[in-house]
Parts: structure tokens; C-alpha cells; sequence
């Protein structure tokens, strides 16, 4: 008769095993196991500690209708992470504490979870071409700073670096990397994240349902890392995957109260989970800080012109969606998961391939869903005087950034696409 395995969930580990026969070759009573195996067996058993999180006061729903009530609705915020390389080799150097050592105290610059990564953070604009004249200014200032010692590169990531280098110091990037340890050290992903104030609570959670649905044709327009390690991704824009490694990523979710929103932070921070809303990592969050709409879907744009044709139109997409809501018709709340499967096809084909109708699930080719949304936008741009830049998105369709780095990777591989990404990062802050 054949023996039935034991399940594993049963199964004895090897150092109790040792442990019970010595105490069964010993007929005089019982004998422990040997310290070594009282050790490792401590270890096996132990239970992992949570993270002492730095304390925070408990965010409550009256804190955050304070922080909605914007006199000003619509304005832009602007945060972009750069790579800091090296200007011979072209690859990843661990240098942004030396870069930011040459422009002290100036606030439009911070580190980022990588010492070879940065960020620019812009004041707040009324525009998408205001955002890209202080973008310019921020990257032409740095540039002049680093006087050619160093070089600033914008990608989704990096073409050919697994020089990652080393965990930026400070007690929240050292506490990310012990908690999400593989993710945080695994990669070094940069992305362009866009600030939308809007005037009330209820109208910004409203919007913010609806503009989940949305993130796909966004993702899709701005896709520009389409190489990792040196290699083909064969995705148009490889980083989101690198930041679905991290809890709380990927698409969010819909909140139908404030006080879902707020109880799910309170119950993180009871559990040990994460301490409070910085630790959510969405693809697009509400931020109970400065009060915004945080759109962070997309890839960091090599060109600042991209950069801003992308924040006009996340700007007229956020004043259409209010429009809307201002005159009582109802805004979509579709489903995470059939959101997600967008969002997979914008990643993996950028603007070459199609997406599904969140409702009746009909197929269109994504430039023509993206070039329809445009010319849909275009009244809601107006007010905002970003004709210019949403003619600056149409031109995204016909190449955007990842179909501009396969062109030059084309012709002259992962070294020479490097030098052109950093040519263009700091080229077009003086055109």
C-alpha cells in the first residue's frame, strides 16, 4: 500500500526532529535540544515587529474639508524626480547630496529614496505654461550649479544602470527600505507627479472617483520607459510595474464618504500597516495635506514641453469633470479591477494600442480614444490659455517618450540613448 505524504502543514521541521530523538535515545529522562537548535527554532517562531512609525496626530474629516476649501480652484503643482549620472559613462552616480549641496536652501529641490535621484517641486501655478517656465527654470538653475560635474536625466527609468546605489539617509527613507526592503532596492523608477486643487470636499472626492478612470489614457500618453537593465521591456512604460511591488499601489480605490477615506488610514495605522497617507503609493491619491488631486500614473517626461502638454491636460480634465459635477450629472465610478485592465494595455502599448469601454466594453484604438478626449478637453483648456499645450499632446500621439527613446536605442544603443535622455533633460530647459 502506498504511503501517503505527510502535509507539509504537519511536518516536523528538521532541528524538532533532531531535538526528539536525542530525547528519546536518552532513557533517563527527558534531555533538551542543543542550544543552536533552541536558537534557531527562537528564530522561526519569532513574530516580525511592525515599524515604529514616527507619531502622527489622527487625520480627521473636518481636516480634510479644510484643506479642500481652495479660494483659487484648479491651480497646478508639479513634482519631478530626475537621475543624477555620471557625464562620461552616462550611468547612475550616488551624487544627489553633492548636487543639492550647490543650490542650498533652495526649496525647489529635495531628495529623493535613491541617492542617485532628485526632485523638482514647483510653487503652485495657475497654468500648465506657468508650471513649465518655473520646470525650465529649476532644471536650467541645476544644471548651471552642477557646471558639467554631474548630469540630470529624465526617464521613467534608466536604460541601462543596475547601479542603483544606496538608500538616501533620513529616518522615513530608512524605515521604506527596511519595511518594502526588495522594492525599494530593487530598482530606481522616476515619475512625474501632478497637484490639482479644487474648491470642496465633496466636489474633489467626486472628481476623484471619476478621474480614476481616466489614468489609463493619461499612463498611456506619457509612457516613456521602454528599457530596463539595457534591455527591451517590451512594455512602453516598464515603471509602474516596479512600483506595483510596493502595498497600496496600482489603481485606487473609490471612496464613496470622506469618512471611509479617514477610517482607512486609522485603521493602517492601528494595525502597524503604514503610518499615515504618504505611505499610499496609488496611482493617484488625495493629498489631506496640501488639498489636492495627486495624479502619479505617469512616467518623468524627458522634455519639459511634455511635461507641461501633460499637465494642461490634467488640469482641463479636472475642470471638466467639475463642470459636471457642478451641474448635478453624475460622474463614473467604475470598478479598480476593470480600470486596472486598461491600465495594463496603456503600459504595455503606450499609444499603439487600444482600450475597452469601462462600461459596454468596446474596443477603440487608444490614439483615437486619446485624440477624441483631447479635442473633448479643448473648451475646458481655454480658460487655462493651454491651446498650445494640448497641441503639444496631440503631438504626443504621434511618438510620445518611449517611442522616442526606441528610435534612438535603434540606432545607437543603451550608452547613446543615455547621452541623448540627458541631452534633452537639460536641452529643452533652455529652448
Amino acid at each position: 500500500m502506498a504511503r501517503i505524504a505527510e502535509p507539509s502543514a504537519f511536518r516536523l521541521h528538521p532541528l524538532t526532529k533532531v531535538a526528539k530523538r536525542k530525547s528519546a535515545g536518552n532513557m533517563g529522562g527527558v534531555t533538551s535540544s542543543p542550544p543552536f537548535a533552541q536558537n534557531r527554532a527562537a528564530e522561526l517562531l519569532a513574530l516580525a515587529s511592525s515599524p515604529a512609525w514616527p507619531p502622527r496626530p489622527p487625520l480627521t474629516v473636518e481636516a480634510i474639508r479644510r484643506a479642500f476649501e481652495h479660494p483659487q480652484p484648479f491651480t497646478l503643482g508639479l513634482e519631478e524626480e530626475l537621475m543624477v549620472v555620471d557625464p562620461g559613462t552616462l550611468d547612475l552616480v550616488p551624487s544627489a547630496d553633492e548636487a543639492l549641496e550647490l543650490v542650498p536652501g533652495d526649496v525647489r529641490f529635495a531628495k529623493e529614496l535613491r541617492a542617485a535621484q532628485l526632485e523638482i517641486v514647483t510653487p503652485v501655478c495657475m497654468t500648465a505654461a506657468d508650471a513649465c517656465r518655473e520646470l525650465s527654470a529649476a532644471r536650467r538653475d541645476l544644471c548651471d550649479a552642477l557646471d558639467g560635474r554631474l548630469r540630470l536625466l529624465a526617464s521613467g527609468m534608466h536604460p541601462f544602470s543596475t547601479n542603483y546605489g544606496a538608500i538616501t539617509h533620513g529616518e522615513r527613507y530608512a524605515q521604506i527600505a527596511d519595511e518594502y526592503a526588495w522594492a525599494a532596492k530593487r530598482s530606481l523608477v522616476c515619475g512625474l507627479h501632478i497637484h490639482v486643487a479644487l474648491a470642496g470636499a465633496e466636489r474633489s472626492l467626486a472628481v476623484y472617483n471619476a478621474l480614476r478612470s481616466y489614468l489609463p489614457e493619461l499612463a498611456a500618453l506619457g509612457a516613456n520607459s521602454p528599457f530596463f537593465e539595457g534591455r527591451e521591456a517590451d512594455m512602453a512604460s516598464v515603471r509602474p510595474k516596479f512600483n506595483e511591488v510596493y502595498p497600496r499601489s496600482g489603481i485606487p480605490p473609490a471612496f464613496e464618504r470622506w469618512e471611509e477615506f479617514v477610517d482607512y488610514l486609522a485603521w493602517g495605522r492601528a494595525g502597524g500597516l503604514f503610518p499615515d497617507a504618504s505611505h499610499l503609493w496609488w496611482e493617484m491619491r488625495p493629498h489631506p495635506v496640501h488639498g489636492t488631486l495627486e495624479i502619479r500614473v505617469l512616467d518623468a517626461q524627458t522634455r519639459v514641453e511634455d511635461s507641461a502638454a501633460i499637465a494642461a491636460v490634467v488640469q482641463a480634465l479636472v475642470a471638466m469633470l467639475a463642470a459636471r459635477y457642478d451641474v448635478g450629472e453624475p460622474l463614473p465610478r467604475h470598478p479598480s479591477h476593470r480600470i486596472a485592465e486598461n491600465a495594463w494595455r496603456a503600459y504595455r502599448y503606450g499609444v499603439h494600442g487600444w482600450l475597452v469601454d469601462l462600461d459596454d466594453g468596446a474596443r477603440i484604438p487608444t490614439r483615437d480614444r486619446l485624440g477624441g478626449l483631447l479635442e473633448e478637453l479643448e473648451p475646458y483648456a481655454a480658460p487655462f490659455a493651454a491651446a498650445e499645450q494640448i497641441e503639444e499632446a496631440r503631438i504626443l500621439l504621434a511618438g510620445n517618450g518611449a517611442d522616442r527613446q526606441r528610435y534612438v536605442f535603434a540606432r545607437g544603443g543603451s550608452v547613446e540613448l543615455a547621452r541623448w535622455l540627458a541631452d534633452e533633460t537639460e536641452g529643452s530647459a533652455r529652448d
